[in-house]
């Protein structure tokens, strides 16, 4: 009886904290090499008088070498200015640790596209971003505290919370640990 409640507890513990499978929005492979990308995740999410703000990740793998997609949608009746990603922009990721990540965007210009819809103004801003080799594995140990976002001519910090339930669509997520559960999808 002993070894049964045994058995039991360890599989319902094993259950729990079983890793979720991996989930890709795109996953090629042919001739030419390999490509995937995991699902979008809310990061952060602003909603302030008439302004809205949403911060999404993705990961992404391109012939084994991995990237950070991030993208930025926000939603104003009021003129929402252009921050553009350049060669010097960055992702600085606080972790719980103390530790900084440091992300580099690749080497092409983006301000985002400007789209008018029912009396607001909606800016989509993508960038790519590459892993610095030396930091890459603090990510999987150690949750994300803050997020600081470097553009052409500003900079942008974000708090990341543990758990956001999105007033868009009501899903819950937990951004701070975007990394430990994700970053496996594309090693």
């Amino acid at each position: 009886m002993k070894q049964l409640i045994t058995l039991t507890l360890f599989l319902l513990t094993f259950t729990a904290f079983a890793q979720k499978p991996c989930e890709y929005s795109v996953n090629v492979n042919d001739s030419i090499g390999s490509y995937k990308v995991t699902n979008e995740y809310l990061i952060s999410e602003k909603n302030f008088g008439g302004s809205s703000s949403y911060v999404f990740f993705s990961l992404a793998q391109t012939d084994g070498l991995p990237t950070l997609n991030l993208q930025l949608i926000q939603k104003s009746k009021d003129f929402i200015k252009a921050n553009c990603f350049d060669k010097n922009s960055r992702v600085f990721l606080q972790l719980q640790n103390g530790k900084v990540v440091s992300l580099m965007h690749i080497n092409q210009e983006n301000c985002g596209t400007l789209i008018h819809d029912n009396g607001f103004d909606n800016r989509v801003n993508t960038g790519i971003f590459m892993f610095m080799k030396d930091n890459y594995e603090e990510l999987k140990k150690s949750p994300v505290t803050m997020m600081r976002i470097k553009y052409l001519t500003d900079t942008e910090d974000y708090i990341v919370k543990s758990e956001i339930t999105s007033e868009m669509n009501k899903k819950v997520y937990n951004p701070d640990t975007y990394f430990i559960q994700n970053i496996r999808c594309v090693e």
